[in-house]
């Protein structure tokens, strides 16, 4: 088998549904045993971006909002959207000062991820935030956020209790958990 090639065949491609965030493809496709089949993508229009927030005391900084698709409220690493073509890193600085009014001097990135690749093509980047100031936020007007500092060790915690469920957010704290050997 050759991992590089693709075993898939694209017949047809139709965007079925289309807003200023995503498009949803519906393709009729040849499988990969040469069976018909069909498959819907889902492909969004930014990439994620995604911030953990640490000062020099170990603490953390999550985000909690009533998520509408989920119909329940979710606490989250600052987090946002990066529209193609624009740095990833500016847009997650955005998001941070946005969602949290911190501006920080030192940047790593740690991870590019897919959110969900059986469904999706969404890329998203990770990374964190050092040498934190406080300033005033700002967010967006579809965004009513609760903002709250605790240290690292129980933001993994949630994570571990299925407490913080978002992809960006567990993938973000058990990497910088692990990469601070908590």
């Amino acid at each position: 088998m050759d991992v590089t090639k693709n075993p898939w065949q694209t017949l047809n491609s139709a965007v079925r549904y289309e807003n200023p965030w995503l498009a949803i493809r519906h393709e009729e496709v040849l499988t990969p045993a040469g069976t018909p089949g069909i498959y819907g993508v889902v492909s969004f229009k930014n990439k994620a971006v995604g911030v953990i927030p640490l000062d020099e005391d170990g603490n953390t900084y999550l985000v909690g909002q009533y998520r509408y698709p989920l119909d329940e409220y979710s606490w989250e690493i600052p987090e946002g959207g990066s529209p193609l073509g624009t740095d990833p890193l500016e847009s997650a600085k955005r998001e941070l000062k946005e969602e949290t009014g911190l501006v920080a001097s030192r940047w790593s990135q740690i991870a590019r991820i897919h959110t969900s690749n059986s469904a999706t093509d969404e890329e998203g980047f990770l990374y964190i935030a050092e040498g934190l100031k406080q300033g005033d936020h700002a967010p967006e007007e579809t965004e009513e956020l609760r903002i709250w500092k605790l240290p690292l060790a129980e933001a993994v915690d949630m994570v571990m209790a299925s407490r913080i469920t978002d992809a960006l957010s567990v993938s973000g704290l058990l990497m910088v958990a692990r990469l601070r050997g908590i």
